[in-house]
């Protein structure tokens, strides 16, 4: 990470995030129920966000119960956050197809292994707040406890269930801002 592009992120910046979206539009997002842009649809729906898949080769047809639009510019109302599944040096076209938008959106989120520090600084100039390198379906689990048994607040993800105990046991989330 080089200058004031930050990727490190406390669970309190994540969370506000997620409470504060209402409408995300998933660019790269896939019909195909085996992809993880999917997945994510999916999941962000089931949360009771409006999510708005954006897939050219599938603008005009339901995903997830979803209508899939052809571009950012082509939906037809305003996106409080971009969800990116396209690779890093995409991203600059995208976030320049955002700052186009009459209503521009409060979020830039780039999904896992996602970042584009000179796309991050024109959306932070824009007053976007920009996140790298995660993924929201991933963050909200977590931090709502549905996936916190899996090791990932530890940062050490596992396939062994942990080992339980004697008595009561809470795997919900924790607060460690």
């Amino acid at each position: 990470m080089s200058g004031d592009i930050q990727e490190d992120y406390s669970d309190n910046h994540i969370r506000t995030i997620l409470g504060e979206v209402k409408s995300i539009a998933v660019i790269g997002a896939s019909a195909k129920n085996t992809r993880p842009s999917y997945f994510v649809v999916k999941y962000l729906l089931s949360k009771g966000y409006d999510v708005i898949p954006v897939n050219p080769g599938h603008a005009g047809r339901e995903m997830c119960g979803a209508m899939t639009f052809a571009s950012l510019e082509a939906i037809d109302r305003p996106v409080d956050m971009v969800d990116i599944f396209r690779n890093s040096a995409a991203v600059t076209l995208i976030v320049k197809e955002a700052l186009k938008l009459s209503s521009l959106p409060k979020v830039i989120w780039m999904q896992l292994t996602i970042r584009n520090e000179e796309a991050a600084r024109l959306a932070q100039d824009a007053g976007m707040k920009v996140i790298m390198n995660r993924c929201p379906k991933i963050e909200y689990a977590r931090l709502c406890g549905e996936i916190g048994w899996a090791g990932v607040r530890s940062g050490v993800l596992s396939s062994k269930k942990p080992k339980l105990n004697k008595g009561f046991q809470s795997f919900g989330i924790v607060t460690r801002d």
